[in-house]
């Protein structure tokens, strides 16, 4: 009897053993497949970047890029290429290129963060009434400015050297400013206690359509001149692209992708549900306040300078999820590159498509958005689940 007992043991034991095992393995292989979709996303980025800067009204070849580029960043141990593109590439395509890289990472991580805090896949920055009021925020900045400062508007203020216009400034200070309101009203009217994540979505409606019907006034009261610049200001394009705009722009992004990135294990937490979260000591409302804020002013910061860019915020975390899962310390940074991706392959299609002149990339991806949706929902299961 206590041979078999024994015996029991040692089976028991290494049924134990064999399902640890298994367990480490198959969470091993999902590490690494996590891994490898963010590196082939990050190879195909860097290939995508180059592309489209040699894409234009005279393309240029990958080689001369590739020398011209590799001259840029590592000076001196590549050979500065002998063509006549060089100043081109490094001073003129390269910034939109880096421009287009970091707005898709910022409204893409937006996009994420705020779906995983409202655990709600069809949550953006948009949908929280973030775009419509840096909107209204550069409408009204383009319809009044000239008559508060008058003559004066057409001076030119010194950055980094390079001379920019006053009102150019000016318009992105009104639609970050605006951007960076529309949140604080949406978390001013959801602070009572206990607040359910539907009241802060609802709130962020009623926010996006107060703000739309400001834009709207300021079209109506707009000349024929302020009323074009408004339009194209709404449909969204990479024409304010500059390195002195990217430089603004680098650190404001890398800080908020790491402190959004430093809230993923609290996101995973609270994709358990309020309740357990909490248990587990998770202070869920500063998590989401925090976290709306910090997504809220990355987004603003980037629109300001852009114009409106739609859906990056929608696609790019339902493609990662449908990959990866909905693990938040991977798919934070996967989000940020297919993001980056989408926006510089749309820039890209928006520039060659009526060659030598433009398409608004807006409209590009509002193009892309509805058919990705129109495929999402005649999937059997609609939408990604979180």
């Amino acid at each position: 009897m206590g041979e078999g007992t024994r015996h029991k043991d040692v089976v028991d034991e290494i049924r134990r053993g064999s399902s640890e095992w298994i367990l480490k393995d198959s969470y091993g292989r999902s590490v690494h497949k996590k891994l490898l979709f963010i590196g082939v996303t990050l190879l195909f980025l860097v290939i995508t970047a180059i592309v489209s800067v040699g894409i234009g009204s005279v393309s240029i070849s990958f080689i001369d890029v590739t020398k011209s580029l590799g001259h840029a960043i590592f000076g001196s141990l590549v050979p500065l290429p002998d063509n006549q593109w060089y100043a081109t590439i490094v001073y003129a395509r390269s910034s939109r290129t880096v421009l287009c890289i970091l707005c898709g990472i910022a409204l893409a991580i937006s996009g994420t963060v705020m779906q995983n805090l409202l655990r709600n896949p069809l949550v953006s920055p948009f949908t929280l009434g973030v775009s419509s009021a840096a909107s209204f925020g550069a409408a009204m900045g383009i319809v009044f400015l000239p008559a508060i400062f008058g003559s004066a508007i057409t001076d030119s203020i010194e950055i980094f050297g390079n001379d920019i216009s006053l009102k150019s400034v000016l318009i992105v200070v009104c639609a970050f400013t605006c951007g960076l309101a529309s949140i604080g009203i949406v978390l001013l009217l959801s602070r009572r206690p206990n607040v359910s994540r539907s009241t802060i979505i609802l709130s962020g409606v009623i926010i996006s359509y107060l703000f739309q019907a400001g834009i709207s006034l300021a079209k109506y009261i707009s000349d024929d001149d302020a009323l074009r610049e408004i339009t194209l200001w709404l449909m969204g394009g990479m024409w304010n692209a500059t390195w002195e705009t990217d430089i603004l722009l680098i650190p404001i992004v890398i800080i908020c992708f790491i402190l959004l990135e430093c809230m993923s294990s609290n996101l995973n937490t609270l994709s358990a549900g309020d309740d357990i979260a909490k248990n587990l000591g998770v202070n869920v409302n500063r998590l989401r306040m925090r976290g709306l804020i910090i997504s809220t002013m990355v987004t603003s910061a980037c629109i300001s300078f852009t114009g409106i860019i739609g859906f990056i915020g929608l696609m790019a975390p339902h493609l990662c999820r449908l990959v990866i899962g909905n693990d938040s310390r991977y798919l934070i940074p996967a989000s940020a590159l297919v993001g980056a991706l989408i926006l510089l392959l749309s820039d890209t299609v928006a520039r060659i498509i009526i060659s030598p002149s433009e398409l608004p990339v807006g409209i590009i991806m509002y193009i892309l958005g509805g058919v990705f949706f129109i495929w999402m929902v005649s999937r059997k299961n609609k939408v990604t689940s979180l």
